[in-house]
Formats: structure tokens, C-alpha cells, sequence
């Protein structure tokens, strides 16, 4: 698969992932336009081109990125793939069996982890994700989404001291505003 240039990228977005109709978000919300994420992230050459995209967002010297279920694991392992950095796996809640874990892969030690997310509205999933790694004892540099909906992620995480980035908002993908 030959990379995709960022406006083809975002018209293939466009075509598969981007739906019009009357949709509740997670933050409660109403809109008449949805970016379902699980059709971009089946689709092979539409989620190698954000990985690739992303990967090259990723800030010089992150050694750990880390994607929250479900969404976030087929995203993070692509941008794994395409940076070559390790990524964890972060259960929404910890498992009751087994090694009871709230994140899963390969552990680098002592190095903050980047958040990959792939929607964000309001910021408050991310941010909760976020939340859940820092009272384990794990450092956040910051959350890289694929897609801000502009409705207020990016002051969020502003007031709650976190980095952010998109790779696209809104306007990008030709969602208006509602």
C-alpha cells in the first residue's frame, strides 16, 4: 500500500467512515453526523494512512504509547506497527482473574506513555483514560487523537494540564458545526 496524501487520506475517510443521520455521542450530545471509527479502523488501507499520519505526530523521544479499549487497541497497535514504539493496551476496568491487570503488553519502566485515541468530543473518555494510568502510577505525556470534534476536548485537557493533539478537527473532514 503506497501512503495515501493527507487529502486523500481524508477523502477516504470521508467515504467510509463519516455517516449522516441522528446520532447520540458519547457525551450525551445530538448531531446529525457521526465519524464511526470502527469502519475506518477495519479498513486496511484508510487505518495504515492514520497510523502513518500519526506516527509522524508522535513527539521525538516517546518510548510508550498506550490505547484504551475498544477503539483505541486496533488504533494503537497500527501506529505501532508504522513508529515502531511499544504500545500498551488499557482495560477500561481491571480484569477480576488472571494477572488482574488494567493495562496489558509490554511495559517500558519508568517512561511516560502518549495516549492514541481516535474521537474526541468533549475530552472526558480520554481524559478519565488518562486519569486511570496516572493513579497507576504511570506518567502521561500527552493524548493524539485522530479527530477532535471541536466541542470543547482540547480545553479540557488545556485545564486538566495535558497535551493535546489531532491529527484532523472537524473542519478537516468537512463536519459542520452543530
Amino acid at each position: 500500500m503506497g501512503e495515501m496524501t493527507r487529502e486523500e487520506l481524508i477523502s477516504r475517510l470521508k467515504e467510509v467512515a463519516l455517516l449522516e443521520g441522528e446520532f447520540t455521542l458519547r457525551s450525551g450530545k445530538k448531531s446529525k453526523h457521526y465519524f464511526d471509527k470502527y469502519l475506518f479502523e477495519g479498513t486496511p488501507d484508510v487505518l495504515m494512512g492514520v497510523a502513518r499520519e500519526l506516527a509522524k505526530m508522535i513527539p521525538e523521544g516517546t518510548r510508550q504509547i498506550a490505547g484504551v479499549e475498544l477503539g483505541g487497541i486496533p488504533l494503537v497497535t497500527a501506529v505501532s506497527l508504522a513508529s515502531g514504539i511499544p504500545a500498551i493496551f488499557v482495560r477500561k476496568v481491571a480484569k477480576d482473574y488472571g494477572t488482574a491487570n488494567l493495562f496489558e503488553g509490554p511495559r517500558v519502566e519508568g517512561v511516560p506513555v502518549l495516549i492514541i485515541e481516535d474521537v474526541v468530543t468533549t475530552g472526558g473518555a480520554s481524559l478519565k483514560a488518562a486519569k486511570t494510568l496516572m493513579d497507576a502510577g504511570i506518567e502521561v505525556s500527552g493524548v493524539l487523537a485522530v479527530l477532535d470534534r471541536k466541542q470543547g476536548g482540547e480545553e479540557t485537557f488545556k485545564e486538566a494540564g495535558v497535551d493535546f493533539r489531532a491529527l484532523f478537527t472537524r473542519d478537516d473532514i468537512g463536519m459542520p458545526s452543530e
